[in-house]
């Protein structure tokens, strides 16, 4: 990177909202470039490949529903395969007292997965960049106004300019980490240090095992639990149940010394003995990522700020825009409200630098 790179627009976040708002950009024509503070894109997408070809087991970010349209037809357009969620069979309940088998799935709802993971849908949004467009290890420091033309962002390699720049971070996380000075609203500021990350405090656990034995005793690979230390399960296995796995979401605050052992343990009280020697255990902490969560995330527990108005107006004039699944209007905390996210911020830049070039017609 030069000591100063000029673009139009400067997207901070290569997860689902930065990247689709960076190739809605590059489609439109405009000078882009898209900065990771990671060595990889995806952000909260994260799946780890499993020993079968073409098929991954997620680490963040699952599910999509029925309605959640930007993402089918991502997936539909991208060639991605998608498969429907497991339901068949019943639910386990664990209390205090004991275990019970319950009729029926009554935990999780129709919905569709990615049979490459989640995190196949950012790579097929890069996949639509320009070379040199994204750039990864690279994480912004400050914000600054320069004069009347744009922002400068500052990086640890250097200084680059635009005339707009998308935040497609969690709010909470760009307060934390990006100087801004004293350009933004005390109101803004405010709420964004108070907006709960998407996953932020929470533990996902993936145990994967050679088969998916749970169903052959009738059981949907989903509980519910009152005990821990995971609080919900549900089967994570691939098409046809390969990979087989289950997963669960523990409280981050949960996961220390002697928590693997915990979970293990836990799954066999649920599902049997088997359950106690997964071939890989998975446990992803999103409040430990760097990247993903400020130090106050265990704090954040305001779920009505997701989606809340001021994140849907631009800041230092209208040259700073929000774009994360926290700030979506629709379907925030979700693949979709990400995707939504990043649309809406790239039609606003796009109006205004199209008012711009209008201008000088």
């Amino acid at each position: 990177m030069s000591h100063q790179d000029s673009h139009d627009v400067i997207v901070i976040g290569a997860g689902a909202s930065g990247l689709a708002a960076a190739t809605a950009l590059c489609a439109a024509g405009r000078d882009v470039v898209a900065l990771e503070a990671r060595n990889r894109i995806g952000g909260r997408l994260l799946s780890a490949p499993a020993e079968h070809p073409g098929r991954a087991l997620d680490l963040g970010a699952t599910w999509f529903w029925n309605g959640e349209e930007r993402v089918r037809t991502l997936a539909a357009r991208s060639g991605l395969e998608t498969f429907d969620q497991h339901l068949a069979g019943d639910t386990m309940l664990q209390e205090t007292t004991g275990v019970r088998r319950l009729t029926g799935n009554l935990i999780d709802a129709p919905s569709r997965r990615f049979a490459a993971g989640a995190q196949s849908i950012a790579a097929a949004l890069a996949a639509a960049l320009p070379p040199r467009s994204l750039q990864l290890d690279t994480p912004v420091t400050a914000i600054h106004p320069n004069g009347q033309d744009g922002l400068d962002v500052l990086t640890p390699a250097g200084t680059l300019h635009a005339e707009h720049i998308v935040l497609a971070v969690p709010p909470a996380l760009a307060m934390e980490r990006i100087d801004f000075g004293d350009t933004l609203p005390t109101d803004l500021v405010r709420l964004a240090r108070a907006t709960p990350v998407w996953m932020g405090a929470v533990a996902k656990v993936v145990a994967h095992y050679p088969t998916a034995f749970w169903r052959e005793d009738g059981l949907a690979g989903a509980a519910l639990s009152r005990t821990g230390p995971l609080q919900e399960i549900h089967d994570m296995s691939g098409p046809g149940g390969e990979p087989a796995a289950l997963f669960g979401f523990a409280p981050a605050r949960t996961v220390r010394h002697g928590f693997e052992q915990a979970v293990t343990t836990q799954l066999a009280r649920l599902f049997g003995p088997p359950a106690d020697s997964p071939v890989t255990l998975h446990v992803q902490d999103w409040s430990a990522e760097l990247w993903t969560a400020p130090s106050t995330v265990q704090h954040l527990t305001d779920y009505s700020l997701f989606g809340h108005p001021l994140y849907q107006q631009p800041l230092l004039g209208g040259r700073l825009h929000w774009a994360s699944t926290e700030t979506a209007t629709e379907y925030a905390g979700h693949i979709e409200g990400a995707l939504a996210a990043g649309e809406r911020a790239a039609q606003t830049v796009l109006a205004t630098l199209g008012a711009l070039d209008a201008s000088y017609l």
